[in-house]
């Protein structure tokens, strides 16, 4: 049997082929507001939040004007960026409301609150907050229980600061 992998072990950044640098930093800086933090000349840049080497990195090494992958092919579902707290959800929602980017849907999974989305490059891009661990939902053995109900998007772009 295969040993565990360490408990403290994340998946640290995500690293995606754009089409057009400029408007995949656009979308990442400016609507969800990531830190440009690096550039490769008109190539790479590299974006995070809170003074972090990196969270994104974006190149267009081998895909300069290319087109995303057609549905019903392997690859990238999402990624997910997990917010702090349910009132910076509630701001990551109203960004994509003022900047007019459609939302592909949302869904309350009893540990998480989600939001779904496309980059401009087509990539599924999850935003999401976990509730604490002493809120998930269990049955009647302990065993995790995650859900899949619809998320109030109207409630949660209320809390929005």
């Amino acid at each position: 049997m295969a040993r565990s992998i360490a408990p403290g072990t994340r998946i640290g950044h995500v690293h995606l082929r754009v089409a057009d640098l400029e408007r995949a930093i656009g979308f990442y800086r400016d609507v969800l507001g990531f830190d440009l933090i690096q550039r490769y000349g008109r190539q790479a840049a590299f974006l995070s939040a809170g003074g972090y080497h990196h969270h994104i990195g974006l190149n267009t090494w081998e895909s300069q004007g290319g087109t995303p992958p057609p549905a019903g092919h392997t690859g990238l579902y999402h990624f997910a960026i997990l917010y702090p707290s349910r009132t910076d959800l509630a701001d990551a929602l109203r960004r994509l409301v003022e900047a007019g980017i459609p939302i592909d849907g949302a869904a309350d999974h009893g540990v998480s609150e989600a939001i779904y989305l496309r980059d401009p490059d087509g990539n599924g891009v999850e935003l999401y907050r976990d509730r604490p661990e002493a809120e998930w939902p269990r049955d009647a053995e302990g065993e995790l229980r995650m859900t899949n109900a619809p998320l109030d998007l109207r409630a949660l772009l209320a809390e929005a600061p």
